[in-house]
């Protein structure tokens, strides 16, 4: 997760108040830089770049349908629609990747 908090001092959004501690903001889920005087120095990550993606792994497959539902109307969700294995959800939802 380093790479998310390497922003552009302007782009800086910040994540603290005054005088917080690294710690503290580490523990608050932001980044913490004091190398640049007059920007916050506890600000907030760049967001994770994410996709959404059918898993090819039948097991981990959370139902996004109901028994019976036809591809259309799976897709229509925007969900994944895969007729096989039996036993398995055929209409699930897409998993968030981290790219």
């Amino acid at each position: 997760a380093r790479c998310q908090c390497k922003l552009a001092p302007r782009e800086r959004r910040n994540c603290g108040y005054p005088g917080i501690s690294a710690a503290e903001c580490r523990k608050a889920g932001c980044c913490f830089n004091a190398s640049v005087p007059g920007i916050p120095w506890c600000f907030a990550p760049k967001p994770k770049k994410v996709r959404k993606i059918c898993s090819n792994d039948p097991y981990t497959r959370i139902n996004c349908g109901f028994p019976g539902i036809t591809l259309e109307e799976c897709e229509s969700k925007g969900c994944c629609f895969k007729a096989h294995p039996a036993g398995v959800p055929w209409c699930f939802y897409r998993r968030v990747m981290e790219e």
